[in-house]
């Protein structure tokens, strides 16, 4: 079976509202490893459809906190 993993999660929160959004990444934060691939594409979607200030920004608070 060929699965596509990023369609797959997107399906998943394609129509949730921006309060369930937000109760998924909490929810995803600081817990199993399992759910570490869906935040990654939630930030790939972030990541892609952001200005190149906030993507510096969004990396300058990488660089700030590891």
């Amino acid at each position: 079976m060929d699965l596509d993993l990023r369609q797959a999660i997107i399906g998943q929160v394609k129509n949730n509202t921006t309060e369930q959004l937000h109760e998924v990444i909490m929810d995803s934060v600081h817990q199993e490893e399992k759910l570490l691939p869906g935040l990654g594409v939630l930030f790939e979607i972030i990541w892609d459809h952001s200005d190149p200030t906030a993507q510096n920004q969004m990396v300058q608070t990488l660089k700030d906190n590891l």
